[in-house]
Parts: structure tokens; C-alpha cells; sequence
């Protein structure tokens, strides 16, 4: 309708929403109750003036709208007042009660508040409820809010602590009527158990009628289904199913008998636009997807699902797929959210209202015996580091990548390819044969006990992490040949497999084949197998949060019994840690929140202590025994944890792990510096960081006071020898780095210091070296020659600071810019590095590079092109050579590749009386 005012556009809105949620809309003066279940009358009069909308229900008032133009949006919450002043008021000619149902809309923005409700509290809505929910809310003596007031207590039995606290907190969330909670829980600590917990629950006290448990694969949907359907109620003894209806929804269709509903969340915004959905599309979390919609499509009201029919989602994975597009799902239902994640970020905290009940990490999980921890084994080749080159004319195989069709073509120029195109772009089986075959070689060495009744050695449950099906399909012939094994020995698991994925993973928990498994997506996240011990990362992740799910495959606990009934007969000992091997530099590329625990795998335990008992109280080594300590209690006998405790003045190993971790724990230290400051107020500032100081001390001498102690030293030296043994780390030639990451880094220092102390040494009496450390850095000069001398005599004194060796001690500890394969080159970035000309290690071709176009700007200042064409041509391969030859005179013009181009006579030619000129300038500037 044209020339409407905003409150009349508002009021069309109002009514169109009205009509989709099952009311009509009547006129006070042509009203008639006996038309329909829920009727809203327009201005209906009240004894302080017509009210916009007076909601009945089966012929009795029950609810007011108070419309507003869309523009008092903003201004909603200061409506309340006004719209509770025509709740309360008497309606004309009866004599009603104070109308609960009361909403304040404009049409776009509709708040809502139920007035029976404990503390009534309005809050946004999609839209408005149905009559048929106001006729059931009315029947009911209390309101669900209400209900929740009548929860109990919680059964502590059969729960972890963690569950406890999650539950607890949860519950009075619900009470303080927070609409988002978040339970941060680490992955393997029982995050589903815990939901389960607090879904039957709600149900049975707070007479819940529906709730949704919100996914986003198909996977982790089946899986939550699998353990509704297992869940025993410790209050009930009756499965859950026996009790409740729990339908996992694969189709449009919602049946509305059930009481549980478990979806993904793609799914779900389907159902909500009325479209169908193929299954292969929640086989991937949308959140993993490399495309994202420009313009998310709205979700739209679908009366066969109102925004009342759930009254809780629990969205699991919450860190993941409910942002952008798919949060329209969540906006819509008017529900309490209840989040659950290992890994939550900044957004998550956000979404959530930081609202967070329970923060449940891996590192205290690891403490309290939940998980285990873990260590990181690096393999590195040559050619996944730097990449490689097929050269123009060979004869290569290329295959189809859907087809994996084989057929013979001859390169007609170079392919260069980088160590990241590896099994995209390129698939060079050497190196998939090359890791598998270090994994096959050092596994003996990381579970040393491993031997079967034969005396061979029984492979841990491995699992690989592959880039695609195709990656996955050589990685599974390679495995197979290295390891000399028959098919069963090692499987895919991904959904793309054409045995029944399902079928091998059961197979992979529970059996003793297969011994390896191979998948790309499909056990990635929230699939739990206990006896996992090794996890193989032959792909990158972009995602910190998805590299934690990943890595939380290895951390579950398990018993020795079940370890040898579920795959590991020759286990001699419960699971207590498991190894993340890295053959993709997957550590360094992501900065993840759960690094292990461990901070020197490479000083023995009998260092360890030793260190500890002369003072050594840092926080490395502390949280290294911490470690050591937690594998050792998994490992000793009853009668061994008391002779521990004996030796240890009655303390138990958990409790010195506690005492140990909690000295360096950032919420301890705050806590004692606020203690410390109370106690103190007008104090001089000086005094109270003196005793905060002091304090901290005490907790860690506490902490680390029953190492003093020799016979107890010596007692935890000798019974460790008897449970574990000390891994060889082997390196093959193949490799360019194989090892335990802290030994790596640990190498690479001492590698660095020793270069910086010996070019200290030799700074006075190497020419070159005097060169690079001259006050005078404007007119250095240093040739080809002097740096040649240099690395002769580097090597001839330290053979193993070779340049490159060295550059790659760099590359372990911090970022490098650029890379090098030249040992002169690497030499002479590797000293400016050291002599403080540069900051970073950079490439000297990089250096020179910049340093080339920052002359050549100056050059153009004031003057459009200061070069032709032809001169620009010449100093580009004048500033070349000086990246690879550090320095250019006139008898170089005689060499390649200037000879080629008419030499010195050129140069004098394109450049006349300017060349000696241009000369001396490039050789200063470009070594700069």
C-alpha cells in the first residue's frame, strides 16, 4: 500500500507474521472468538487505552502486542514499561487477569517476555509464538524457566570431576536464565557424556518437551545417536531410549512424537527453507569448506517447525559451523544454547556471552589422569622442505586424478614444483616411501616393549592423516610394502572408501586388524579409539581448532587390559602418552593451545631431578617431571604408589603433580599477588612486589621440596628403569631431520651459539669477517674469494657448522625469510644475521634484491626513468652476479654472463663515463 506512515508499514509486518505463526487478525469492532484458536484484535480497548494487539486464545485473553515503527528498534527494551502498563490493565467489559504474554514488535525487531516467568525478562525472538503453545503454557502451573528451579542436586557418582563442575555450573546458567552457555571441555574428557547427562535431566525435572543436539557431520550425528542409545541413567537404571524418543533426522520430515532430535546443522537449515538435502552434504563440516556464499540466503518462518518447537540446543563442535550462513539456524529457535568445544576462540568466547561454565583444557585433563599427554617426532625430507625440479625432455607418468589413469608424456619445459604441491600437484612416491619407511624404523625405538610371543615387534595402532583419497590410496600401497604386510594390516577409513567405512572403524577400536589406518576427514574430529597410540600427520591444517580435534584422536585413556583385548595383545602397560609424528611441519605452521606438557624429552629423569634438587626451579622443569611423574603413576603397581608415598613424606605422585604444575599456574600467581597486595595496602610498592616475589618463591620451593630427598631420587630413577627405556632417535640419509622436537630445538641452538662464538673469535683476523664488522659499512668490500677462504676455514675448524647446517638451525627456531642452497650465500646472510646487519636471516639474493629497488627508486626520483630499457637489462644482471659473487669490477665483465651480452664495451657503451661510477654505487648499495 503507497503513502503508508512507518507505523502502518510496522503494523503490516505485524500482521503478515501474525497470520504465518497461526493467528488471525480481527477488528474491534468485527471481532468473533469462536473463529479460530488464536485471534488477535487490533486497538482493543483497555481501561487506560486501546492497545495495539490483545492476543486470545480458545476465546480468553492471554497476551498484548505494543507495535513501534521500525525505526524505535533501538528502543525496544524502554517499551516494556507501557506494554506491561496494558498487560495489567482491565480489557473493556472484562474482568480479566494480568494478560503473561507480552510483546513489544516493529515488525522486523519483536522482543518478548513471559510474565510468569521468576524474574520476567524479555528477550528477542524470529517472531511470535502459536496459539497452540499459549493454550499449552497456560495448562501448565509453572513455566519451563520456572521449572528449572526444581532440578536437584546432582548425583556425583560414576562422574568425573570435570562433568560435575560442567553440569553444576550449567544448571544454575539455566537458572539465572543466561539465553548461551559454553562448556569448554578437552576432547576425549566425555563432552557428549556430560550433555547426555544434563539432556536427561532436563527432560525428566524441568519437564523439557524437545531438544535439539545440533551437529555438523553426519559422522559425529551418528556417533551422538550411538551414545543416546547406550546411555544409562545412574538415577533410573533404564537405558535412555527406554525413557525418551530420540529420532537423528535424515530427511525433511520432523516427527513430533520424540523428545531428543539430533541433526546437523546444514540439515536443519533445510528443514527450515523447505528443501531437500543430499546426505553427502554433511559428510564435511561446513566450516571447512573453501568457498563461502556471498549472500547468505534468509532463513524464513516454517509453521511446521516454530521457533518454540525446541526448548535447548546443544550445539556441539560450537567453535566450528554456526557462524555466518548457519547461524540463522540458532537465531531463529527461541531456546536456551548450551555450546560444547575443546577448542573455543575468541568468537566462540563472543557468541556465547562469554558465558563459559566450565573450562576443562587438555593440560588439566592430563593432571587429573582423563587424557594423557603427548610427544612430537619430527621426520623431514629434502624434498618436502625445499621441493625439486623435473627437468625439460624427461619421460614422466601422469595420472588422471579422479581415474588415477596412468599414461606416459614427455615435459616439453622445467617443472619446478615446492614441497606444498606435493600429492596435489605432484606425487613423488619417494618420498611417501621415504617417511613411511623412517615411521617403520623408529616406531621399535618409541615403544620398545612392543614384542610378541615370536619376539616381533607388534605395531602401536597408527593412524595417518592424508591430504586426499588419492594421497591416502599411495600412502596405503606404500604402508603395506614397507611394512612387508597383507591388505588387512592397513585400511582407509574416509567416506569416499569403498568397503564400508563404518565397518573398518569398528574394526580399527575394537580388533586387531587393521594395525594401521589411513583416513582424510571421516576420523578427524569426535571419534573415539581408545587403544591409539601414534597419529601420523602427512597433511597441513590451516586450523588451530581443527588441529586440536585431530590431535585429540591419540588422547584418550586406556587400560592395559583393554589395550591388549582391542588390538595390542603384547601391551605391557597401560597407555600413558601417545606420539604425534610430523612429517609435514604441521607443529611449526600452527600455534595450537595444548602443547605437550613435556618441555626436554631429552634430559633424563635422573637430570631432571638432579637439576630440580640444585636449585634448576624453572618452569620447563617443573612441568617436564610433572610429566614424567603423571606416565610413571599409570605405569607402578598399588604396592609401588605406596613405596612412593612413603619415600615422598605421605604425598601421593597426583598430589606432587598438582603442587609441581600449580607453581608456574597463571591463576595461582595472580591469586597470590592480589592475596599479598590486600594484606599490604599502603605499602610502599617496592615492599609488596618484594613479598610477592617471596610468596611465589615459597610455592615453588613447596612444590619441589620433597626432591631433596636422595633416597626418594634414587627410588623414582630405579623403578622407572623397570617400566620404560630410553628412545635412539635414528637419522637416515635420506632425511634432512628426524627426532623428538625438543631435542631438534634444543640442537639447533647449541648449533647457532656455536657459530656466533666462533665467528666472534675470528672477527679480528679473517679479512672478510674484519670487513663485515667495520664501523664503516658504507665502503666495505668483500669479493668472492674472501668468502671462499672464509667457509674453507669454517670447515676445516668446524666441520659441523657447515653454512647450510647452520641456516637450517635457524630455520628450526625462528622464521627465516627466504631459503638458500648455496653455502657461500648461506654464509654471508648467515654473518650479516650474526653482526647485526640483519634482524632476520634473509636470503642475500632477497637482500640484494631490495636493496637493488630502493636504489633504483632513488634513481627515478625527480626524473621519469632514469634507465632505459637496455640499461635496466644490464645492472639487473650486474645485480645478480653480485648476489651470487658478493662483489662486480671491470675484469668480471669478461665472465658470463656479460661476455655473452658484448662486455666491458657495452657497459662503457650504454653507460659512458658513468660506469665506473655505476660500478663502485652498485657494489656499495647492494651489499648494504
Amino acid at each position: 500500500m503507497l503513502n503508508q506512515n512507518p507505523e502502518q508499514i510496522a503494523r503490516d509486518h505485524i500482521d503478515k507474521q501474525l497470520l504465518a505463526c497461526g493467528w488471525l487478525i480481527q477488528d474491534k469492532k468485527k471481532f468473533n472468538l469462536a473463529a479460530g484458536l488464536g485471534i488477535a484484535i487490533r486497538e482493543f480497548q483497555t481501561d487506560i487505552g486501546p492497545a495495539d494487539y490483545v492476543l486470545f486464545v480458545d476465546k480468553k485473553a492471554v497476551g498484548i502486542i505494543e507495535a513501534k515503527r521500525e525505526e524505535e528498534g533501538v528502543h525496544l527494551t524502554s517499551v516494556e514499561e507501557q506494554s506491561s502498563q496494558y498487560a495489567n490493565a482491565k480489557l473493556r467489559l472484562l474482568n480479566n487477569d494480568p494478560l503473561p504474554f507480552v510483546y513489544e514488535s516493529t515488525g522486523e525487531v519483536t522482543r518478548f517476555t513471559d510474565y510468569r516467568d521468576p524474574k520476567p525478562r524479555s528477550r528477542n525472538v524470529f517472531t511470535f509464538h502459536r496459539p497452540e503453545t499459549f493454550m499449552q503454557w497456560s495448562r501448565e502451573t509453572k513455566t519451563m524457566r520456572a521449572r528449572l528451579h526444581d532440578i536437584p542436586a546432582l548425583p556425583v557418582d560414576g562422574l568425573r570431576d570435570c562433568q560435575i563442575t560442567a553440569i553444576t555450573n550449567l544448571e544454575q546458567s539455566f537458572k539465572e536464565q543466561k539465553p548461551k552457555a559454553l562448556i569448554q571441555m578437552a576432547t576425549g574428557s566425555g563432552k557428549t557424556f556430560t550433555a547426555i547427562s544434563f539432556v536427561y535431566r532436563l527432560l525428566k525435572y524441568a519437564k523439557a518437551k524437545r531438544i535439539l543436539f545440533l551437529v555438523d557431520t553426519k559422522n559425529l550425528g551418528e556417533q551422538a545417536e550411538g551414545e543416546f542409545r547406550s546411555y544409562t541413567a545412574s538415577e533410573d537404571n533404564r537405558l535412555f531410549t527406554e525413557l525418551y524418543g530420540v529420532t537423528r533426522l535424515s530427511s525433511s520430515f520432523i516427527p513430533n512424537d520424540s523428545q531428543v532430535y539430533i541433526s546437523t546443522i546444514q540439515r536443519m537449515y533445510s528443514i527450515l527453507k523447505e528443501t531437500e538435502l543430499d546426505e553427502s552434504a554433511e559428510e564435511e563440516n561446513p566450516n571447512e569448506q573453501t568457498f563461502e556464499v556471498k549472500t547468505a540466503v534468509p532463513v524464513g518462518y516454517n509453521e511446521k517447525v516454530p521457533i518454540e518447537f525446541f526448548d535447548f540446543i546443544v550445539i556441539d563442535e560450537c567453535h566450528r559451523s554456526i557462524y555466518n550462513l548457519w547461524k540463522q539456524v540458532l537465531d531463529y529457535f527461541d531456546v536456551f544454547q548450551i555450546g560444547l568445544t575443546a577448542t573455543p576462540d575468541n568468537r566462540t568466547f563472543g557468541y556465547f556471552n562469554q558465558n563459559l561454565v566450565c573450562d576443562y583444557g587438555y593440560e588439566k585433563a592430563v593432571i587429573d589422569g582423563v587424557l594423557v599427554p603427548y610427544n612430537v617426532f619430527t621426520v623431514e625430507t629434502q624434498i618436502t622442505k625445499e621441493g625439486s625440479v623435473i627437468k625439460l625432455g624427461e619421460k614422466v607418468d601422469k595420472r588422471k586424478r579422479l581415474t588415477r589413469k596412468k599414461f606416459w608424456e614427455s615435459l616439453d619445459e622445467d617443472e619446478v614444483y615446492s614441497g606444498k604441491q606435493l600429492d596435489n600437484d605432484i606425487v613423488n612416491p619417494s618420498t611417501i616411501r621415504t617417511i613411511i619407511r623412517a615411521v617403520k624404523e623408529n616406531l621399535p625405538a618409541m615403544f620398545p616393549d612392543r614384542l610378541d610371543e615370536k619376539g616381533v615387534f607388534e605395531v602401536p595402532k597408527l593412524l595417518i592423516f592424508a591430504k586426499t583419497d588419492s594421497h591416502a590410496e599411495d600412502i596405503i600401497e606404500m604402508v603395506r610394502e614397507e611394512f612387508g604386510e597383507e591388505n588387512k594390516f592397513c585400511k582407509k577409513i574416509t567416506y569416499k572408501s569403498d568397503e564400508d567405512p563404518k565397518s573398518v572403524l569398528q574394526q580399527f577400536r575394537n580388533d586387531y586388524y587393521p594395525r594401521i589406518a589411513v583416513t582424510v576427514d571421516m576420523i578427524a574430529t569426535g571419534t573415539d579409539i581408545r587403544p591409539l597410540e601414534v597419529l601420523l600427520f602427512m597433511r597441513d591444517v590451516k586450523s588451530r581448532s581443527y588441529y586440536e580435534q585431530m590431535k585429540g584422536r591419540g588422547t584418550r585413556t586406556c587400560s592395559v587390559e583393554e589395550l591388549r583385548a582391542k588390538g595390542t595383545p603384547s601391551a605391557r602397560f597401560s597407555k600413558d602418552h601417545f606420539v604425534i609424528i610430523d612429517a609435514i611441519g604441521v607443529e611449526n605452521s600452527q600455534k595450537t593451545d595444548s602443547r605437550p606438557l613435556e618441555k626436554a624429552p631429552g634430559v633424563s629423569l635422573k637430570d631432571v631431578l638432579t637439576n630440580i634438587a640444585l636449585g634448576n626451579t624453572s618452569e620447563d622443569m617443573l612441568t617436564t617431571l610433572a610429566n614424567r611423574l603423571i606416565r610413571l603413576e599409570r605405569q607402578l603397581s598399588e604396592k609401588d604408589k605406596l613405596k612412593f608415598a612413603e619415600q615422598a613424606n605421605g604425598f601421593t605422585i597426583h598430589h606432587i603433580v598438582k603442587q609441581l604444575l600449580h607453581a608456574y599456574d597463571p591463576d595461582a600467581l595472580e591469586s597470590t599477588r592480589l592475596e599479598v597486595r590486600g594484606k599490604m595496602a599502603g605499602m610502599p610498592p617496592i615492599a609488596i612486589e618484594a613479598e610477592i616475589e617471596k610468596e611465589k618463591q615459597k610455592i615453588i620451593e613447596d612444590a619441589v621440596e620433597v626432591f631433596h630427598n636422595p633416597e626418594l631420587r634414587d627410588f623414582i630413577v630405579d623403578i622407572r628403569k623397570q617400566y620404560d627405556q630410553i628412545i635412539d632417535v635414528v637419522n637416515l640419509d635420506t632425511i634432512t631431520k628426524i627426532g623428538w622436537v625438543k631435542d631438534q630445538d634444543e640442537a639447533a641452538t647449541t648449533t647457532i651459539t656455536d657459530f656466533k662464538n666462533w665467528i666472534e673469535s675470528h672477527k679480528d683476523e679473517i679479512t672478510a669477517l674484519q670487513i663485515f664488522y667495520a664501523q664503516d659499512y658504507r665502503h666495505r668490500t668483500f669479493t668472492y674469494k674472501m668468502i671462499k677462504d672464509l667457509s674453507e676455514k669454517l670447515k676445516t675448524d668446524k666441520p659441523l657448522l657447515a653454512p647450510l647446517t647452520v641456516w637450517r638451525a635457524y630455520e628450526q627456531l625462528e622464521k627465516t625469510n627466504g631459503s638458500t642452497k648455496s653455502e657461500l650465500i648461506a654464509l654471508v646472510s648467515l654473518i650479516r644475521r650474526v653482526s647485526g646487519i640483519d634482524t632476520t636471516l634473509t636470503a642475500y639474493d632477497k637482500t640484494v634484491d631490495k636493496n637493488f629497488q630502493d636504489w633504483i627508486f632513488k634513481k627515478n626520483a625527480g626524473q621519469h626513468n632514469a634507465f632505459t630499457e637496455a640499461q635496466m637489462q644490464w645492472l639487473r644482471m650486474m645485480k645478480d652476479y653480485v648476489a651470487n659473487s658478493f662483489h662486480i669490477d671491470r675484469d668480471d665483465f669478461d665472465l658470463s654472463p656479460f661476455n655473452a651480452e658484448g662486455g666491458l664495451s657495452k657497459m662503457w657503451q650504454l653507460f659512458g663515463e658513468e660506469t665506473d661510477v655505476i660500478i663502485n654505487e652498485l657494489n656499495e648499495v647492494l651489499a648494504a
